[in-house]
């Protein structure tokens, strides 16, 4: 190290300086030896004259310089030791202090990039929110403006259709009119021929224009909701996490029932939920599913079931409705407001218990791990009107759930845009 460097050179150079102090005195350094044999000698006399003693002798220039040497060696053990205990506690101390200042700095840095990238967090997320409400109410806008002008574009086409219909209607009273003319007004016959060119000309043209009507009746019917109804779930494809939680307003202990629901399927397989309600006993308590082209009521069990083939058209919204009651096992289904099957011996004299949990487009079987969701059962498409009863609901009544008002009439038990529907997993509400 530098200090004790200079350190040896400055003793050195005190060495140095005192031997030749030493060759430049006159005086002698006496030096006392004790006696080796460690005898007691006894007292001298000062009367009596010193007996020189060979043990006493005088040291040479050498002598004295180790001497010196030895002192100045034991000289600058002890200043470096002594150096070293200072640099010692000098170097704890400013060690404590650069750990205090790093903790202070530590500390004090943290806490600004933690305020820091809270603000930025927060401004980002604000941000995101207003981003996101104006993208759903401009989404809203847009998809009310197309309903209205969908509306409007459905009403032309009744009130042209109508139209069309009486000139059609005209055109074959003047063409049987003119069939019953008499054979004495042939030689006039030419004039009316031209007429008649001229009425067959207007009616291939009535007919194309009644086929573009139709052709635009039907897309707006597939476009549009069902009348009554103002929104609906989307199912955007099929998906073990894709699915709506219903939460019914009145329990769900129940000896009979009635259920309807719109539905527009993109594609049906061998099992497409439509909705099911089930308990951790009897996961299929009340089942409506579509198997290809056909409507499945379930009560009690999958033992229990009543079918109706033939009534699914992908692409198209229809309208099921199921009852059941535990008296004899009465179950029926209803297809566009008619009776399309009946059957008895239906999980007669079951309850459906309370407690369940009733889900749209998934049933929850225990298929998977965690008791999960099946894929191959999720429901694609679009359904509304979901509705309940706590009993079984007249022919009439059920008729009126397929008319005009349809979303209008709702269930004690589920009540359509008034009962709690959550949707999950990218399932949402569309107008």
């Amino acid at each position: 190290m530098l200090p004790q460097e200079i350190l040896s050179l400055l003793t050195l150079f005190c060495v140095f300086r005192a031997s030749v102090s030493v060759l430049d005195e006159d005086d002698d350094y006496d030096l006392m030896y004790v006696n080796m044999d460690n005898e007691i000698e006894g007292p001298v006399l000062g009367t009596e004259e010193t007996v020189s003693c060979d043990c006493q002798r005088e040291h040479t220039e050498w002598d004295k310089l180790f001497i010196m040497l030895e002192n100045s060696q034991m000289k600058e053990n002890m200043m470096l030791q002594q150096m070293d205990e200072i640099l010692k506690v000098d170097l704890q101390t400013l060690k404590a202090e650069l750990s205090q200042l790093t903790t202070n700095l530590a500390g004090t840095f943290a806490a600004t990039i933690e305020k820091v990238t809270s603000h930025i967090m927060s401004q980002v997320e604000q941000a995101l929110v207003r981003n996101t409400d104006q993208v759903e109410e401009a989404k809203r806008l847009h998809e009310a403006e197309q309903g209205k002008v969908l509306e409007h574009i459905l009403l032309l086409s009744h009130n042209v259709s109508g139209r069309l219909g009486w000139l059609e209607s005209a055109w074959l009273r003047r063409s049987e009119a003119e069939a019953q003319e008499t054979a004495f007004q042939q030689d006039k016959f030419s004039p009316a021929r031209g007429d008649n060119l001229i009425l067959n000309s207007l009616w291939k043209e009535l007919q194309q224009t009644r086929a573009e009507l139709k052709a635009s009746q039907k897309w707006a019917a597939q476009h549009l909701l069902p009348a009554g109804c103002e929104t609906a779930i989307l199912f955007p494809m099929r998906s073990k996490k894709i699915f709506g939680s219903v939460h019914p307003t009145a329990g769900m202990t129940l000896h009979s029932f009635t259920a309807c629901i719109w539905i527009k399927v993109t594609e049906a397989l061998d099992k497409t939920i439509v909705f099911s309600y089930g308990t951790k006993l009897n996961p299929y308590e009340i089942q409506l599913y579509l198997s290809q082209e056909s409507a499945v009521l379930v009560v009690g069990g999958d033992q229990h079931k009543l079918a109706v083939k033939n009534v699914v058209v992908p692409g198209k919204w229809i309208h099921l409705c199921g009852a059941w009651s535990s008296e004899n096992g009465s179950a029926s289904l209803w297809v566009k407001g008619e009776l399309a099957a009946t059957a008895s011996d239906i999980a007669d004299a079951h309850t459906i218990p309370d407690g369940g949990i009733l889900q749209l487009g998934q049933e929850k079987n225990g298929c998977c791990v965690g008791g999960g969701f099946d894929e191959a059962l999720a429901f694609s498409g679009k359904l509304t009107g979901f509705n309940m009863w706590d009993r079984v609901l007249s022919a009439k009544e059920i008729a009126a759930q397929s008319g005009e008002d349809a979303c209008s009439i709702r269930g004690n038990i589920i009540g359509w845009g008034v009962t709690e529907v959550l949707p999950y997993g990218g399932a949402q509400y569309v107008s």
